[in-house]
């Protein structure tokens, strides 16, 4: 899927050291006071934020994040959070259809106040980025830059001010950390492999070979990494010990995320294409993974998350403009939430 176009002297490049300031247009909802546990659903194009409140599966409030100049978001992907904080990527393009992109522009890291959704810090990026996501300690911010000179910037997670700047693959697309915090992982979705770095030293150790235009290295609680394969259509699980692929699992359909239950000892992979989640279970004599099914949510499902208990899980459906609240025990479709348009990244706070 290597087809989506655009050109950047349209849109522009803006530069990293003309952008790193504070947004002052806070077009927020002043009376929003989110003082419980909640699941934020990033809603692409409309540029917005849902709040769902988890005891009621209702959405409480929407979290504007539009702008006006510069300060413009325009498009924003996945999120992840910190304290009372979460940081959004925004690559300022629609990636529903798919991940892999051909040119670059720029993009954003913006990070906003879990609580009131007020912005905090809007920092310009010379390149488009997949997403933003805190170090295990929350005292940086990782952010790739989609280009065929692949980077993974790290910010101060306090000061904002860069420290470090990583040399990965080409078109490196989501990055993510291991369950233990002491490897990053990225995909490089034109190198068909993914980098890992040593978070204490900021150097890549290994470079893993997996399949066709790699997205994301989901963190399993297991010692494992699940990369999706978009156009292999396929999962590589990764040992987090050896950096060696232990199983390739065929899929027969693009897969939009993976997302590992340690609790129930599931692996979850959606179906945006059919409007499914798929799910394996762990075969202990085979010392594999195993299809157990499939259950509908809602066109273009996408992003998965669990409570922290793995009892239930948020899928978002880009196509559909739902979110689907599941019961993990029967994989069933509990509820089926309206947010915004193109809803994305999904993360739940507690």
């Amino acid at each position: 899927m290597r087809n989506i176009f655009f050109t950047a002297s349209i849109i522009g490049v803006i530069l990293l050291s003309s952008c790193n300031k504070d947004d002052s247009m806070d077009m927020t909802n002043a009376a929003l006071n989110v003082n419980y546990p909640a699941a934020y659903v990033v809603n692409g194009e409309d540029a917005t934020i849902s709040v769902i409140k988890l005891s009621t599966n209702e959405v409480t409030g929407t979290i504007p994040l539009m702008g006006t100049g510069t300060d413009m978001i325009m498009w924003p992907h996945h999120i992840s959070s910190h304290s009372n904080h979460l940081a959004i990527g925004v690559p300022g393009m629609d990636l529903s259809a798919g991940h892999a992109v051909t040119g670059t522009m720029s993009g954003k890291l913006v990070v906003i106040d879990a609580t009131t959704g007020s912005i905090v810090k809007n920092i310009g990026l010379p390149v488009m980025n997949h997403n933003t996501i805190y170090s295990p300690n929350g005292t940086e911010i990782w952010v790739p830059q989609m280009d065929m000179n692949g980077k993974v910037l790290v910010y101060d997670a306090t000061t904002y001010a860069l420290k470090s700047t990583i040399t990965v693959g080409m078109m490196p697309a989501e990055l993510t950390f291991s369950s233990d915090g002491t490897k990053a992982y990225v995909a490089n979705g034109d190198d068909d492999n993914v980098s890992v770095i040593n978070v204490a030293s900021k150097s890549v150790v290994a470079t893993v070979t997996v399949g066709n235009n790699p997205v994301g290295a989901w963190t399993g609680t297991d010692g494992k990494m699940y990369v999706d394969n978009e156009d292999g259509q396929s999962i590589s699980v990764i040992n987090v010990a050896t950096n060696a692929v232990d199983q390739t699992i065929v899929l027969g359909f693009m897969p939009g995320i993976a997302s590992h239950n340690g609790t129930k000892s599931e692996l979850w992979v959606s179906d945006p294409m059919n409007g499914k989640v798929h799910y394996w279970t762990w075969d202990a004599g085979m010392m594999m993974w195993m299809h157990g099914g499939a259950f509908n949510t809602g066109a273009g499902a996408h992003a998965i998350s669990f409570t922290m208990d793995g009892s239930t899980a948020y899928v978002t459906n880009q196509t559909a403009n739902t979110v689907s609240v599941v019961n993990v025990t029967n994989h069933t479709v509990a509820k089926t939430i309206s947010v915004g348009k193109k809803p994305n990244g999904v993360v739940i706070k507690m």
